[in-house]
């Protein structure tokens, strides 16, 4: 799960989306300003932020422009408002921002936007750890066009995904790959795996069935 910096100047926006992003798993930060988004921004270096637009002390797009010249708009961000132009949201996007939300923000959509968010920035540093690894002579035969995964306690798992698929398809499978690794080294029990994945137990049955996992298969390759 991911920590989330939500920065908005109203208190009721606020806690609506610290609460509906804390019962998905994730780890939330709160701002009510600029100044404060940048001390947090620093602290908890955020996963993601979703940056309202309108507030008081400096504008959300000041402060977006701000991250981007500085170098340190290295996170995904989300613009919210309930009163930008389409101008602004242009900007905004042109600056660096990933996505733009408009106020009331509904339950789906805000869950999507944050999915989506996340998975462009998983996509992003696993291509820039692949460019790195690639670059490195001492790296090269170690890194293929492939993703494998394995420790010394267990056969050597290797699996190769499709690359021309759509993002969300291309995700499922690679999560999916990653739950039934674990299931066979845990020996199929959901406890360690839920420790080792750092997902709660009931979010993670929901995410397995969601990818179609078969939940039997881990206890009998570990048998």
């Amino acid at each position: 799960m991911a920590n989330i910096l939500v920065v908005d100047d109203e208190l009721g926006i606020r806690d609506l989306l610290s609460e509906i992003l804390n019962d998905e798993g994730h780890t939330v930060e709160l701002a009510e300003n600029a100044a404060q988004a940048r001390e947090a921004r620093q602290r908890m270096r955020p996963d993601l932020v979703l940056l309202d637009i309108w507030m008081p002390d400096t504008d959300g797009v000041t402060l977006l422009k701000e991250w981007s010249t500085g170098g340190l708009l290295n996170m995904p961000v989300i613009m919210m408002s309930g009163h930008a132009t389409i101008d602004t949201a242009v900007d905004a996007i042109r600056i660096g921002a990933q996505a733009f939300l408009e106020k009331p923000i509904t339950l789906q959509k805000l869950l999507k936007t944050v999915e989506q968010g996340l998975a462009r920035e998983q996509v992003r540093q696993a291509a820039a750890a692949y460019q790195a690894a690639q670059s490195a002579p001492s790296a090269s035969s170690a890194v293929q066009p492939s993703v494998a995964a394995h420790t010394d306690t267990s056969p050597q798992v290797s699996q190769t995904f499709d690359l021309d698929l759509p993002l969300r398809d291309a995700r499922d499978a690679f999560e999916k790959a990653y739950f039934e690794f674990h299931l066979t080294n845990e020996g199929g029990s959901m406890t360690r795996v839920a420790d080792k994945t750092g997902l709660e137990r009931t979010h993670l049955y929901r995410k397995l069935k969601q990818l179609g996992v078969d939940l039997t298969k881990g206890k009998r390759n570990g048998a």
